[in-house]
């Protein structure tokens, strides 16, 4: 097997260079300087060939300061205008150029100044250095035109998309819509609070100089060293202003969505933030709009904005515009394909290309499959093992609960030995591990990552790596992308590992996906189901960050990132999704569909691997149909006993027994290869289900299991009731209850609701310690959020009587005289404090209701939900039978497919190829009864003797199709018996019927021939002698007495012609005898698979059962009656 090739960095020496066109007179006196990775004439003949322009290189230096530090052109650039020497615009754009203006007869300057540069020296600046003047790339220009053009069009709804992957530039690309925009409020809410520092540098590097009066605030800890302001600060400024007017004041604030979400204005609990629910916005930024702000609670957030224009950002919003809440013309895209065609297109006359540091990333998809079964042997009984869970990534990677090691342990080590060993796999060679030495494994438990960590620490092959885990205190992947203050404890172990060692391997639990940058990385390992395409391209492209080092003098620079898959089925698919589905409002017609793969695949190749496992590039077509082909392969391999051929299989909870009896039980049950006919009937009775297939909990089931369960048992409340007056006592009555008073409350209520619950459900259910610390999780979070929202209630109301009052008193402050003043507002205060008392008092009561209303809520979820999880696994344990019974017919379609498919052959017309009573005899269903588990149907309902219709549809048709055709190309490649070559026959994917008619080995039928030839070694020269098969099951013994006469030297001798000597040893020589019509069409279909034009009579070989006639001694007769030659 070939080894892979990876190569992340390579070396690379950028250079500073200037030239000057002498023959240009409208270039007099100006130099061109850039920058450049490889030699500087290549360079500047590529911007100079097309124009035929001459050039003259006045020098080129490395692009490095006297220290060492290397520097970029556009640092020079700055310097320059800085000395005051005029910098070249273009004239169609307007954008500033290259070409730097220092007159005729003084282009040498350029060198001078290059030298004081490199050394630092700054005198030459003719004023005090100013902020960063910032110039957009023409994408980040068209973003900010478009934007501004929708939005000064006035409709509705006044929200833009900016659908821009990573490293797009947005920050500095809204700034600029600001500054055109001329807003004065801007607020940025982020998912991601650890963007705060580049939003805050690049508004001080190229805004804070231009625009003295806008200021950047935020609270985020992050910034709290910096110089932007806090809310008070900037308060505070205002109030010291006076040479100007408050309307000139303009605000940046930076607000994370977790801080929104938090603050009570905002449906949270904290009191914090008012000031942003009492300012209209000009403008709204969500910063990554595709991670969590479509749920319910950052909805309602996003609503109490007051804002004129939205602006959402983010590089992946699969879901928006799926559910198409933008329009095309509120949509910019820049994907990564525009990215990559720009670096591949520059136009070297505009410069140095931007794109240069930007490392293409590359896919390498495995199947996992592939990596731990073992080489079905010859004469191995098929589907004897199932590797089912290889398709399932989280399955695979699984921690059974309460233990530390993998549900499938054997198979993940088989997995690391084949990925650490196999040269085909990336970890495989000390060569692979040095150009990957930093990288991003991600799985979907926190269980998963630990267990895959110790088995990766005790592997000689990453003796050299530190094994980082990023996850925190959640279970799966999806909290554990929600858990930032976690996800920025991982970042900085990930940096400080990285710095400390030479190679680390980081194991995510969904944390370090998005928002941040580690350069360092070179690949992604994608160890889990990644449903969602948006996290997947999320997580893919952490790789793909530029990253440059310096060492041992030379300049390194990545080229390349890397993926790898170990589901082509999902990845391929999610490739799919990424080439089409991000494009204007994701709606692509078929012919578009390969176009944008192949577009894609020319910056982003995927390897994958061929029907013989060598890794190749993968073009458009197999970019869409490999996903299908991989499971129609594994589903033949299989021999069709693989789980990956049925869909929909709850539908068949709804059918009545009779049905289910009639059809099902009918069919074997095929477990683990092995065909079990004493199987009892299928008992579906007990299970409901809803139409998604979703196990349904009857109220019935619920309220007799809480009868059982807790009857009519009184708790006393009191002991929560003098606490909550307790604490709350301690609690001036016109304030916001501490957080810490209310976990106590908290604390007094589960030690109520614990003993009656948890500790009750526990017994009820027969459920293991882990599994009742999870209700007891459940129903702290349940009381918390119950007492939170009654505290968040009376909060309101408590502000409602302060805004009440404050309006009184500023009413009487108008209207009453100085001596009347004072009384009245005492009257105002007296009568806000008796508010605030019976408020409290109000609040006190609601308390107690709400926690004991809670408790005999969560007696009623938790007994429907512990009934719920034990029906799911009835449930799931009666679809596995169910799937076993399936599996029982779907080992015959080898046989019917052997012996009648065609190429037209498909599930929708499957029975039509095959005699009724064949199909009737082989499966133990009729075919009228295989349409209806295939079509569905109306059935009477026994319990109310109304007719319904069921659905069907248990098979997977799309597989079910693709194997058929993968069945027949073996049959066919396998066809041609005289080809030694094969080291397998079609037999070995075609599960006996019956257990008298397993196929007979190949090895053992050359055995049996060959003994025909020891006892007689002249046996196969006679063309007169005869041979016959008395029970032919596969046609493979005669098959193999074919090849001995035909390549006999004396046949050959005797009948020259090759087409003349076959035909007479299979129409005068060979007879053959199946037992069953199926069986006569399997053996025939292979013994004349080569004679496609029938030029061959089959008439020596008949349907006949010689069985009885052996057992009653009148075989000479069958032959007789059934052969003319043989009477």
């Amino acid at each position: 097997m070939a080894s892979t090739t990876i190569k992340t960095i390579n070396q690379a020496c950028p250079t500073i260079y200037a030239y000057t066109t002498p023959n240009d007179s409208s270039k007099k006196g100006w130099v061109k300087i850039g920058r450049t990775y490889r030699d500087a004439k290549t360079r500047i003949k590529e911007q100079t060939h097309t124009s035929d322009t001459k050039y003259e290189l006045l020098w080129s230096h490395d692009a490095r300061y006297d220290g060492g530090e290397y520097f970029t052109d556009n640092d020079f650039h700055w310097y320059l205008m800085q000395c005051g020497i005029e910098r070249g615009k273009f004239q169609h754009s307007g954008r500033l150029s290259e070409w730097f203006y220092f007159g005729l007869g003084k282009e040498k300057q350029a060198e001078e100044l290059f030298k004081k540069f490199v050394f630092k020296d700054y005198s030459p600046i003719q004023s005090p250095a100013q902020g960063t003047p910032y110039q957009l790339r023409e994408e980040q220009a068209d973003a900010v035109e478009r934007t501004l053009a929708y939005m000064k069009s006035g409709k509705e709804p006044a929200d833009f998309l900016w659908n821009a992957k990573p490293r797009f530039g947005k920050t500095l690309a809204t700034y600029d819509f600001i500054l055109k925009g001329g807003f004065r409020h801007i607020l940025i809410v982020t998912n991601r609070p650890a963007v705060a520092n580049s939003w805050y540098d690049d508004f001080v590097k190229f805004i804070e100089w231009q625009e003295p009066n806008m200021f950047f605030i935020s609270g985020t800890d992050s910034l709290k060293n910096s110089g932007a302001l806090s809310r008070e600060k900037y308060l505070e400024n205002l109030d010291h202003t006076t040479d100007m007017d408050h309307d000139d004041f303009k605000q940046v604030c930076f607000v994370s969505l977790q801080d929104l979400k938090g603050s009570i204005f905002f449906g949270g609990d904290i009191e914090k933030l008012q000031w942003v629910a009492g300012i209209k916005w000009d403008l709204l930024v969500v910063d990554e709009a595709h991670e969590g702000v479509d749920t319910s609670k950052t909805d309602w957030a996003f609503s109490r904005i007051m804002r004129d224009f939205t602006l959402h950002m983010s590089g992946t919003p699969f879901k928006a515009i799926a559910s198409s809440k933008f329009s095309a013309e509120q949509i910019f895209n820049w994907s990564y394909a525009d990215e990559q065609e720009k670096k591949k297109n520059w136009d070297y006359e505009k410069g140095s290309n931007r794109y240069e540091e930007i490392p293409q990333l590359n896919m390498f998809t495995y199947k996992l499959s592939a990596m731990i079964e073992e080489k079905l042997l010859e004469g191995q009984t098929i589907g004897e093992t199932t590797y089912d869970f290889a398709f399932d990534l989280n399955e695979f990677f699984s921690v059974e609960e309460g233990k530390t090691t993998f549900k499938h342990e054997k198979d993940v080590k088989k997995w690391l030995e084949r990925l650490t060993k196999n040269e085909k796999y990336p970890f495989s060679t000390p060569a692979l591990r040095k150009e990957l030495k930093h990288t991003f494994w991600l799985l979907d438990r926190v269980a998963s990552a630990k267990a895959l960590a110790k088995l990766l620490s005790d592997d000689a092959a990453f003796m050299h790596h530190k094994i980082i885990i990023a996850a925190g205190d959640g279970r799966d992947l999806a909290e554990e992308a929600e858990d930032f203050v976690s996800n920025e404890k991982s970042y900085d172990k990930v940096r400080q590992a990285i710095a400390e060692n030479e190679y680390t391997i980081t194991i995510s639990v969904g944390q370090l996906t998005t928002g941040v940058t580690i350069p360092e990385w070179t690949a992604v390992m994608m160890l889990s189901n990644v449903s969602s395409p948006a996290l997947y391209m999320q997580a893919a492209f952490r790789s793909q960050n530029p990253y440059n080092y310096e060492k041992n003098g030379n300049y390194h620079k990545k080229e390349n990132a890397y993926i790898f898959d170990f589901a082509p089925d999902r990845t391929l698919v999610m490739f799919d999704d990424f080439a089409n589905k991000l494009l204007g409002d994701g709606s692509v017609s078929d012919k578009e569909r390969p176009e944008n793969i192949k577009r894609l695949l020319n910056f982003f190749p995927v390897i994958g691997e061929d029907e013989h496992g060598a890794m190749m590039p993968l073009d458009a077509t197999q970019v869409l149909t490999i996903p299908r082909t991989i499971l129609a392969t594994e589903v033949v391999k299989r021999g069709f006993m693989s789980n990956l051929l049925f869909a929909n299989i709850s539908g068949i909870f709804a059918l009545p027994k009779e049905i289910v009896d009639g059809i099902l039980s009918e069919l074997p049950v095929e477990k683990q290869g092995k065909k079990d006919m004493s199987a009892s009937a299928v008992d579906l009775t007990g299970i409901e289900v809803d139409e998604d297939g979703n196990v349904v909990v009857s109220p019935e089931t619920v309220i007799n299991k809480q009868n059982e369960l807790f009857g009519d048992k009184v708790y006393d409340i009191s002991p929560v009731t003098d606490a909550i007056e307790h604490s709350l006592a301690e609690v001036p009555s016109n304030s916001h209850v501490p957080q810490d008073v209310t976990a106590k409350i908290v604390d007094v209520a589960m030690d109520l609701a614990k003993p009656i619950i948890v500790d009750t459900v526990k017994v009820g259910f027969e459920l293991t310690s882990a599994q009742a610390d999870k209700i007891e999780k459940k129903l702290k979070d349940a009381i918390t959020e119950k007492i939170t929202r009654v505290e968040n209630e009376n909060y309101q109301k408590q502000f409602e009587v302060k805004q009440k009052a404050n309006e009184e008193i500023k009413v009487a402050e108008e209207s009453l005289r100085e001596d009347e003043l004072e009384s009245a507002i005492k009257e105002i205060e007296a009568k806000q404090q008796a508010e605030f008392d019976r408020l409290q008092a109000e609040f006190t009561k609601n308390l107690n209701e709400t926690i004991k209303e809670t408790i005999e809520e969560q007696k009623t979820e938790q007994v429907e939900e512990q009934a719920r999880i034990k029906a799911e696994k009835n449930k799931d344990s009666k679809e596995e039978e169910i799937r076993g019974h399936l599996r029982g017919f779907a080992r015959t379609i080898p046989s019917f497919l052997m012996a009648y498919g065609e190429r037209d052959t498909r599930l929708s017309n499957f029975e039509d190829f095959t005699p009724e009573e064949v199909f009737f005899e082989v499966t133990g269903i009729t075919e009228e009864q295989f349409r209806f588990l295939r079509d569905g149907g109306p059935y009477t309902d026994e319990r109310t003797g109304e007719e319904k219709n069921f659905g069907g549809g248990l098979f997977n048709e799309i597989v079910f199709d693709e194997a058929i055709q993968e069945f027949l190309n073996i049959r066919e490649k396998l066809a041609d018996y005289f080809d030694e070559s094969h080291e397998e026959d079609v037999f070995n994917y075609i599960p006996p019927q019956e257990t008298n008619q397993i196929f007979t080995p190949k090895q053992v039928v050359r055995m049996m021939v060959q003994k025909l030839e020891d006892e007689d070694p002249h046996v196969f020269e006679d063309p007169d002698k005869t041979f016959i098969d008395l029970f032919m099951k596969s046609g493979l013994y005669i098959t193999e007495l074919v090849k001995r006469l035909f390549n006999n030297p004396v046949m050959k001798e005797k009948i020259p012609d090759n087409d003349q000597r076959l035909k007479h040893i299979l129409e005068k020589q060979l007879y053959g005898l199946a037992p069953s019509d199926i069986i006569f069409h399997i053996a025939t279909n292979y013994i004349f698979s080569f004679d496609t034009e029938n030029r061959i009579s089959r008439e020596h070989f008949k349907c006949a059962d010689t069985r009885q006639a052996v057992k009653d001694g009148k075989l000479d007769e069958l032959l007789a009656a059934t052969f003319d030659d043989l009477k």
